[in-house]
């Protein structure tokens, strides 16, 4: 008698939870904001053409942070 009486008291307690429980509100997808900020950035900045142009820019970059680092000892 006593396990039914608990049974029901506990089946009540697990149902009415889960009446009060309210919808998550959903947040926007952050993967489709990260998705829109680089399809911006590359917009913005074109790709240099061919490997030689590429080769030349990433030189470049390393020169200039080469210099960069020269200049602040």
């Amino acid at each position: 008698m006593a396990g039914a009486a608990g049974g029901l008291a506990a089946y009540k307690a697990a149902t009415r939870r889960t009446a009060e429980i309210e919808p998550i509100a959903t947040a926007p997808d952050p993967a489709e904001e990260l998705r829109a900020r680089l399809a911006q950035t590359r917009a913005e900045e074109p790709e240099p053409q061919g490997p030689d142009a590429r080769r030349r820019a990433v030189h470049e970059q390393a020169r200039s942070a080469i210099d960069e680092m020269r200049d602040q000892t």
